[in-house]
């Protein structure tokens, strides 16, 4: 830890005065798989009365035609972010034909890989690419991995918020490069939102098929890893050993760009020997580390929004915009696997990371955050865990209460400033029930839902099945009003008009737009 890095005090009280704090923007996007009844991942595909996957701007599908996603627009207010997504949830579960949405990040029952349908995108070159990736990204991680859901949460601080944060000789690149140690910090921190917010340490089995593990059996299908918090960022999870190699940089812009680029370009072996064609089918759209950018797995993204056919990498060299936080866990007790008090806590946390010092991080460091970061993803629940951490350039271990209490504390001053700003006092009483989880270890999601699961026999299928049963039941007891599924229904109306468009509109083969695109 530097022990300047919370010499921000001045800093704050001019952005707080200056009215910066007023603008934060935020949105959502949650993945929930699509179950039957029996827990098995549903084999339908998505409905068309909830529109075109390829051109609705709210509801999509990631990996699999089974695993719907969730896209908010953007909004100053948290309330309305949520209240928004509650609609989605509200519209979509009456067109589910006797399915539910499966209530947690680990998936249900899988079967085979047979039985995890890639998602399709209709006949467009653009949407053959969707569906290309998909398929190499089957090839090269296996179909299970890409069952995994999450919530992504979308996070950007106003313009002139840079001013009073600057980073780089360039007045032009402030906000990229203050993203950029947003993320750093992010970084070096992220281990407590895996402590306070992970909700996946145990699965069933049948994830597990052919996997290498050291996880415990708990019931006849069900397996966990007794201190886990997050099995989802966890090495069986979301992780890749391939890319944690890459070493993508953080330190700049430029830097994130070169870095990323060279992997997106940089053909392997092992992907050489799956071949882009097989028998004239796409396996995946190229040979190289990465296909396109966002292969690249990690718990934070810088993002831009991007022009038509731009790819990300080419968008971030225009600017970025906000920031991308990926290692939430859908809460499963939750009816929109998260709320309020989370969103307070991370606008609190993610400003925190953008107004403190952020040094660059060197090799050492970034091993440091690798470490730091597994050992909480596996261990976190574990008494007197301890973390390392930086203090005057040198190593110190110190116990994940005592860090996180400290970082708690200096954070407070933040969830004040943004008290006063919204006229409530919701981010210091979500601040404060952080401080109860550092306290009370059984306040957190992982060790509560790790409770359920022994209450009701130790079946994750049967505890998760349950819980969701009661979020749709929950979502169908509460309608849309006339008006609101109106504006849906015109939306997936219109989704499938451009759908249309965007295929009537091609006229180069497949092959040359591949080629255009990745290059």
């Amino acid at each position: 830890m530097y022990n300047d890095c919370f010499a921000y005090t001045t800093k704050l009280k001019q952005i707080t005065d200056a009215g910066c704090l007023h603008h934060i923007q935020h949105g959502i996007e949650k993945e929930s798989l699509r179950i039957a009844h029996s827990g098995d991942i549903a084999q339908t595909w998505h409905s068309e009365l909830l529109g075109a996957a390829l051109t609705h701007p709210y509801i999509t599908t990631d990996y699999s035609e089974a695993l719907l996603e969730f896209i908010t627009p953007v909004f100053e207010d948290i309330d309305d972010m949520l209240s928004f997504l509650s609609e989605l949830h509200r519209y979509t579960i009456q067109y589910l034909d006797n399915e539910l949405l499966f209530c947690n990040s680990m998936p249900a029952i899988l079967k085979d890989d047979d039985h995890i349908p890639i998602a399709r995108y209709g006949s467009s070159n653009f949407g053959h690419i969707k569906h290309i990736y998909r398929v190499g990204l089957g090839y090269r991680y296996g179909k299970a991995m890409q069952t995994i859901a999450g919530i992504h949460y979308n996070f950007s601080l106003p313009t002139q918020f840079w001013d009073y944060v600057s980073y780089g000789n360039n007045p032009d690149k402030s906000a990229a490069e203050g993203y950029m140690a947003l993320i750093r910090n992010f970084k070096r921190y992220s281990w407590l939102l895996i402590y306070l917010f992970g909700a996946s340490p145990v699965v069933d089995g049948s994830f597990l098929r052919g996997k290498q593990h050291q996880l415990e059996k708990l019931g006849d299908d069900t397996f966990y890893s007794p201190w886990a918090t997050s099995l989802r960022m966890s090495r069986i999870g979301y992780t890749n050993e391939l890319q944690d190699q890459l070493n993508i940089n953080y330190n700049s812009i430029d830097a994130y760009i070169k870095t990323l680029s060279a992997a997106v370009n940089t053909p392997h072996a092992n992907y050489e020997k799956i071949g882009v064609k097989h028998v004239n089918q796409y396996r995946q759209l190229s040979c190289n580390i990465l296909q396109i950018e966002n292969e690249y797995y990690n718990s934070i993204r810088p993002k831009c929004i991007m022009r038509y056919n731009e790819r990300p990498l080419d968008a971030l060299s225009r600017t970025v915009e906000y920031v991308e936080v990926r290692c939430l866990d859908i809460n499963p007790q939750l009816p929109l696997g998260i709320d309020s008090e989370t969103a307070c806590f991370l606008d609190v946390f993610l400003t925190f990371c953008a107004i403190v010092d952020s040094p660059v991080i060197s090799s050492q460091e970034n091993q440091i955050i690798r470490q730091n970061f597994q050992k909480v993803v596996m261990t976190g629940r574990k008494t007197k865990l301890r973390i390392n951490t930086f203090n005057k350039g040198r190593l110190q271990r110190i116990s994940l209460q005592k860090q996180g209490k400290f970082l708690l504390d200096k954070m407070s001053a933040i969830a004040e400033a943004l008290d006063t700003v919204h006229h409530n006092t919701r981010y210091s009483e979500s601040l404060q029930k952080q401080l109860n989880k550092i306290n009370d270890i059984n306040l957190i999601p992982s060790a509560q839902i790790l409770n359920q699961v022994e209450e009701n026999g130790n079946s994750f299928i049967k505890t998760i099945l349950k819980l969701s049963e009661q979020h749709c039941q929950y979502f169908r007891n509460k309608p849309l009003p006339p008006e609101r599924e109106q504006y849906f229904q015109q939306l997936a109306a219109q989704s499938h008009k451009d759908q249309q468009k965007i295929e009537a509109e091609d006229d180069i083969p497949l092959s040359e737009f591949l080629q255009c695109y990745l290059n």
